[in-house]
């Protein structure tokens, strides 16, 4: 179906088109969410104070999350508060009784508060970072996050499945890349937001203006700009010696010399797990778990075999350069983690740890590196293609200096690459107000949570200004401010800013099942009492 040209001027646009894009966007088609006391949550406090005011639109997160510390009932420490409780009310207790408790939120079509919006998009469908791989990576790798947390309002997952003539997924099932690609392309048209989306769009030139902003590259005004263009879309760049081995024909194929692989995340994780049976790799990564650790580190066994192996590889390769002695079993560790059987790690994988790439030379469709290991030893190797995925970042570009200044601040970094930011850029700032500056919002990945269960709080926010009106810059909302910012981190500061908010990765699920709350005991007989729904059981 053929789009409407863009109009000259609307309220609100989106920069970006991921899940929390959508997710604002599905809002601000006038689909309002409002606590549902019908499906009482297991917190006693929680539900007392939302009962009060049901419209998740006029909340006020400190005040409705204050006691979440102090609760045993599992909320999350590291997400920012209103992402906290937007997660709990959407999926009660989803880490520790998963299904046991429905949804708590009611989403109800209003279209009277609907606002005329438009998103912008740079991928060729919806889904953002989902519906982009810049890497030589499968796109059937398991996602981070289990199926029932990566479910957007109006259409789940769930439904998805059965659209598509699949079967629905066990508990604790990581669905791949392609199966959310897949999903969040069809969401759209699914719920009926398609109207608003503009694909292969690039935002570039946004000015601010006397009445709201200019997108110039779309000669677009509007009143709200909302970034929600994430910190993944920029594969850091690799120094010009190196930029040769990029260039070199692919080989796939299991008789090439080695795939170098330099990276000591998740992607270079998800680079050496596509890796054929037999490819033989070579894997350069930083090794200082005390104070740098790998983010793969918080990735429990059980729930993520595949990254935890990797981890593992990574570990025993340090200990043996370092001349360390083991001092747990591999064959144990291999017995119960199957992804030691994909192949003979012994002969296909070699890990350098804390090793730079001294000298580049280039034979045919091969090459050969010189590298340099920390202690000084030098060695040659033989290579087929490079793979140099030290980290991902966002960008603002896309804004003018005068803005980027404005939301970033003048006396912040970007980030230590220039152009570039990460999770940490705005985090200090979000944790006081998620409208970083006048009638401009950041959600998803830019509030340095990155998962997407933990986007739906922000785009709460925004389309609480937008639809209710926007505050200035000296007006702080309520909702979203926090006496201590770091109190939204907990203890835990530095294990987030190093683990990139996956730091809930290291703790199985299925293990927390095991031992149900003494909290969520007491939770039973006040949800049994019925007082809630103003009846009384039988005396």
């Amino acid at each position: 179906m053929a789009l409407e040209p863009l109009p000259v001027s609307v309220d609100s646009v989106i920069i970006g088109n991921g899940p929390s894009a959508l997710i604002l966007s599905y809002i601000l088609h006038g689909h309002i969410p409002y606590y549902n006391a019908s499906n009482p949550h297991p917190d006693p406090i929680l539900h007392s104070k939302l009962v009060q005011s049901p419209c998740l639109l006029e909340i006020n997160a400190p005040s409705l999350t204050e006691h979440f510390q102090a609760s045993r009932l599992s909320y999350s420490t590291q997400a920012l508060p209103i992402n906290a409780l937007l997660d709990t009310l959407i999926r009660p207790l989803a880490d520790t009784e998963p299904g046991a408790f429905r949804t708590c939120v009611e989403w109800r079509h209003e279209p009277e508060r609907a606002v005329e919006h438009v998103v912008l998009g740079n991928t060729v469908k919806a889904g953002g970072q989902w519906a982009d791989n810049p890497v030589a990576a499968s796109w059937d790798i398991g996602t981070l996050s289990y199926a029932e947390m990566l479910s957007l309002p109006g259409y789940s997952l769930s439904e998805h499945y059965k659209v598509s003539g699949r079967a629905q997924p066990a508990d604790f099932y990581r669905p791949t890349r392609r199966e959310i690609a897949s999903y969040l392309a069809a969401y759209p048209e699914a719920v009926g937001i398609g109207d608003s989306l503009r694909f292969n769009s690039e935002a570039k030139g946004i000015t601010r203006t006397v009445n709201g902003f200019l997108i110039a590259s779309h000669n677009l005004h509007c009143n709200h700009l909302i970034l929600a263009s994430g910190i993944f879309s920029h594969l850091l760049p690799a120094r010009p010696q190196l930029e040769p081995l990029l260039r070199l024909p692919d080989h796939s194929n299991e008789c090439a010399p080695p795939l170098l692989v330099v990276g000591s995340g998740f992607t270079a994780a998800d680079i050496i797990i596509s890796a054929l049976p037999n490819r033989k790799i070579i894997h350069i990564y930083k090794w200082n778990p005390d104070d740098h650790p790998s983010p793969l580190r918080a990735c429990h066994a059980d729930a993520y075999p595949d990254y935890a192996g990797v981890y593992r590889r990574m570990k025993l390769s340090a200990m043996k350069y370092l001349g360390q002695d083991c001092i747990f079993s591999p064959l144990r560790k291999r017995k119960s983690n199957p992804f030691f059987h994909s192949r003979d790690w012994d002969q296909s994988y070699e890990g350098l740890p804390n090793t730079y790439i001294k000298d580049v030379s280039v034979h045919g469709d091969y090459a050969r590196v010189t590298l340099q290991g920390a202690d000084g030893r030098v060695v040659d190797r033989d290579i087929a293609n490079l793979e140099y995925v030290i980290g991902r970042r966002g960008s603002l570009e896309y804004l003018d200096k005068n803005l980027q200044i404005e939301v970033l601040g003048s006396g912040l970094p970007t980030s230590d690459h220039a152009g570039t930011i990460s999770g940490q850029s705005l985090r200090f700032k979000v944790e006081s107000n998620l409208q970083v500056a006048p009638n401009v919002f950041v959600t998803g990945s830019l509030t340095g949570d990155s998962l997407v269960r933990f986007a739906f709080g922000g785009c709460v926010f925004a389309a609480q200004k937008i639809l209710l009106g926007s505050l200035t810059s000296s007006q702080e909302p309520e909702s979203v401010r926090i006496e201590n910012p770091s109190d939204a981190l907990d203890d835990q500061t530095n294990k987030y800013r190093l683990t990139n908010g996956h730091t809930d990765l290291g703790i199985g699920r299925k293990a927390r099942i095991a031992s149900k709350d003494i909290e969520l005991i007491k939770s039973d007989l006040w949800r049994n009492s019925a007082w809630w729904s103003g009846t009384c059981p039988a005396l």
